[in-house]
C-alpha cells in the first residue's frame, strides 16, 4: 500500500529536505506552501509528489489541500506540520499587535487547522490511523532573546501535541514532535557566519550548525515506525550550540 504524507512549509528549509527524503523513501508527499514556484523546486525530478500551494491559516485553503491529497491517492497516512514563521526580531514594546497576530496565526492556528484536516481523514479511512509529526523547536525549551511571539507559539506547539496526542488515542493517530536547533537553512544562515547570534547578554556569538538533511533523516524515521510505537518528543540539536546552558 502506498504511504502519503502531507508536508506544510515544503517551498524551503527543513520542509523542503523532509517532502524530499520521504519521496527517496518512495512516500507519496503533498507539497503545501504559499507559492507554487518554490514548492515545484522542491519536488523537481522526483516521482510522487503532488504540489499544492496553499495557505494553512486559511481553513477553507487547508481542507482544500487534505481533499486534494485525498483524491489523489485514497488517504493521509503521515501530516508534517512545519510551515511556520519566526516573525519579527524586537523588544516586547516593539512587537506590533499584528504582527503578533501574524505569527500566531502561520505557527499556531495553521498547526492546528491542518492537524484537524488530518484527523477527520485518518478517522474516517481504512486502514484507520495515522501519524502527525509537529516541527517544534528549542524554542518550545528555551527562548532566544527577542523572540516573543515566536516562542510563544512553540511552547504552545508541545501543549497541542500532547493534547492531539491524547485525542488520537482511540483512532490509532499517534502525534509527535521535533524541536531542532540550528539546523542549516535560511532561518538560521546568520548563525555560523561573522556575524552570529544574538545571546542573552546582548553579544553576538556564531554558534555550530548542522546539515538540513540530518533534519530530514531524523523525521523520516519518527513517519516510518511501525504503528505500534511512536517517539513522542524529540530534541536534535548542533553539537555544542548553546542551549541546555543558554541565558
Amino acid at each position: 500500500m502506498e504511504r502519503v504524507a502531507v508536508v506544510t512549509g515544503a517551498g524551503s528549509g527543513i520542509g523542503r529536505a523532509t517532502a524530499r527524503a520521504l519521496l527517496d523513501e518512495g512516500w507519496r508527499v503533498a507539497l503545501a506552501g504559499r507559492r507554487r514556484e518554490p514548492l515545484e523546486e522542491s519536488a523537481a525530478g522526483r516521482e510522487g509528489a503532488l504540489v499544492l500551494p496553499a495557505d494553512v491559516a486559511d481553513a477553507e485553503q487547508v481542507e482544500a489541500l487534505f481533499d486534494a491529497a485525498v483524491g489523489r491517492w485514497g488517504r493521509v497516512d503521515l501530516l508534517v506540520n512545519n510551515a511556520g514563521t519566526f516573525g519579527p526580531t524586537v523588544r516586547p514594546d516593539e512587537l506590533d499587535p499584528d504582527q503578533w497576530r501574524e505569527v500566531l496565526e502561520v505557527n499556531l492556528t495553521g498547526a492546528m487547522l491542518c492537524a484537524r484536516a488530518a484527523f477527520a481523514r485518518m478517522r474516517a479511512q481504512e486502514p484507520r490511523g495515522g501519524r502527525i509529526i509537529n516541527n517544534g523547536s528549542i524554542s518550545a525549551h528555551s527562548p532566544r532573546p527577542l523572540s516573543a511571539a515566536y516562542t510563544a507559539t512553540k511552547h504552545a506547539m508541545t501543549g497541542l501535541t500532547k493534547s492531539l496526542s491524547l485525542d488520537g488515542r482511540e483512532a490509532g493517530i499517534s502525534v509527535g514532535q521535533i524541536d531542532i536547533g540550528n539546523t542549516a537553512t535560511e532561518i538560521t544562515e546568520g548563525l555560523g557566519t561573522s556575524s552570529g547570534a544574538r545571546q542573552a547578554d546582548g553579544s553576538l556569538r556564531v554558534e555550530p550548525t548542522f546539515p538540513v538533511a540530518e533534519a530530514a533523516r531524523a523525521i523520516v524515521f519518527m513517519a516510518s515506525l511501525p504503528a505500534g510505537c511512536t517517539v513522542d518528543s524529540m530534541v536534535l540539536t548542533a553539537t555544542g550550540m548553546p542551549f541546555l546552558g543558554r541565558g
